[in-house]
């Protein structure tokens, strides 16, 4: 069935690369493992046992056990996430135990135990871990995914500097009380920390390089967003520079100490949310009105960034309409420079995209269907991402355009990894546009990212950039 969809060269050299990097694993530190189980034990029990007093529960810990003594109470909750428990306990007429109870629940909710406990069941007899990358895991993008861990999806680190070295001295020692009276709440130090838990071989050091702001740059080099390149080839303020466009403010006048400076916000956060055709609930997903943001401001917010960002607007556009023309038709169409194509034989059938790169992106049985006002929307069929069925899927051309840019960051990410394994630095891990590379002392941070802002032969013209640290573990600079 796969026969007449064969592999291309690169991307079967870029699997068998893969193979190395997850043979080669990541060392661990497991004085760090052991201390936060055992430092979560004598934090986590406790609560549990009170909760147990409070609810009569057999296990408090339940997600379906807590929601259902709680509508017992009066209180109608239909889902129990991180900011359903802080609304709820920001409610006054909670009642004491409620209240209790949902304390408990923030303190014991978190899942980095898990986290550890995977390290500790997947470690190698050398003390390394392997197998946490899946090669083209995001099958939509081509991404890597994560597995065992989820290097893909591990919890912030606010912590930094010798405040992180403390904390990672006193879980290794299970020292609760001193964690719980320099950073509160222990359970959440744990969850920081769970990043510190990779480290490299003895006596090398981590290089961690990631590309700076790569999707911006991409959507506007794939657009030809001229003013977008031109800010990221000089001074590379963007968001500076798109509040400017936005508000016809001169870009001098947004720094720090001036009034203008408040724009900035709102030039961040636009650039952030609105590449890919979202409106004002894009902007409230990223955290508009989290940062203060009026939701009556919203809808300017938007018109502003697409009247100044015209050649993306129109990307879009073109995007849905090749896609949309292809379908119908089965013909070759192109919109920038992505060729769109209708590939198909007795068993399958797909519209593909060619990215500059050569590789493609496949959509299964793409069809098109009228709506309610006889406008056609394109389909095609593909895994729901929550349920993990097999459906059919809308799609449109801001979310094709966002299929095409990440799937072009991905393609730059893994031509960095070929040339930083050709040149003799070890990659442990990769996280969609950052790697970390297990590195000798005689390797440095400065000829890592002079490697990474290297062009690549299939996009010229694109702008890269590249910034990250050095360090004895693995962290969030």
């Amino acid at each position: 069935m796969l026969k007449n969809f064969p592999v291309p060269d690169d991307v079967q050299a870029q699997w068998v690369e893969d193979l190395n990097i997850n043979a080669r694993g990541i060392a661990l530190d497991t004085d760090l493992i052991n201390g936060a189980i055992t430092t979560d034990a004598q934090v986590i029990l406790p609560l549990i046992k009170e909760a147990q007093q409070i609810t009569r529960l057999e296990n408090p810990n339940s997600m379906a056990q807590i929601k259902n003594w709680l509508r017992a109470r009066g209180y109608n909750v239909s889902t129990l996430r991180k900011d359903d428990i802080g609304d709820l306990l920001a409610d006054d007429t909670l009642d004491p135990q409620a209240k209790r109870v949902l304390q408990i629940r923030q303190k014991t909710g978190k899942t980095s135990i898990t986290k550890y406990k995977t390290m500790q069941t997947a470690i190698g007899a050398d003390g390394r871990i392997r197998g946490v990358l899946q090669f083209y895991g995001a099958n939509r993008t081509g991404r890597w995914a994560g597995r065992l861990v989820q290097v893909q999806n591990l919890p912030r680190t606010n912590i930094h500097g010798k405040a992180l070295d403390l904390a990672r001295g006193l879980t290794k020692k299970a020292d609760v009380n001193n964690l719980d009276m320099l950073y509160g709440n222990p359970s959440d130090v744990l969850s920081q920390l769970i990043r510190t838990a990779f480290i490299p071989a003895p006596g090398n050091k981590f290089i961690d390089a990631d590309f700076s702001a790569i999707e911006a740059r991409v959507i506007a080099w794939v657009a030809h967003e001229k003013w977008v390149l031109d800010v990221f080839k000089t001074h590379g303020k963007i968001y500076e520079a798109q509040a400017s466009q936005m508000f016809g403010v001169p870009i001098d006048r947004i720094k720090k100490g001036n009034p203008e400076y408040a724009l900035r916000q709102k030039g961040k956060i636009a650039t952030l949310a609105l590449g890919y055709q979202g409106s004002s609930g894009a902007l409230i997903n990223m955290g508009a009105l989290k940062m203060g943001i009026p939701e009556e401001d919203l809808p300017e917010i938007v018109h502003r960034w697409r009247q100044s960002n015209k050649r993306i607007v129109d990307l879009w556009h073109k995007v849905e309409q090749a896609a949309t023309e292809t379908v119908s038709t089965g013909r070759q169409t192109a919109a920038q420079c992505l060729l769109f194509s209708r590939e198909f034989d007795k068993y399958n059938d797909f519209l593909t995209i060619q990215l500059p790169s050569k590789r493609k992106l496949y959509y299964a049985h793409p069809q098109l269907t009228n709506d309610d006002m006889g406008r056609y929307r394109l389909q095609y069929w593909g895994q729901n991402q929550t349920t993990h069925k097999w459906q059919l899927t809308d799609t449109y051309g801001g979310k094709l355009v966002e299929n095409c840019v990440q799937a072009i960051a991905r393609d730059c990410l893994a031509v960095n990894i070929s040339r930083l394994e050709t040149l003799g630095y070890k990659v442990v891990f990769h996280i969609h546009d950052e790697v970390v590379i297990d590195a000798t002392q005689n390797q440095h941070l400065d000829d890592v990212i002079n490697i990474m802002r290297s062009p690549i032969p299939w996009a010229p013209g694109l702008p890269l950039n590249a910034d990250g640290w050095e360090g004895n573990y693995f962290t969030k600079d």
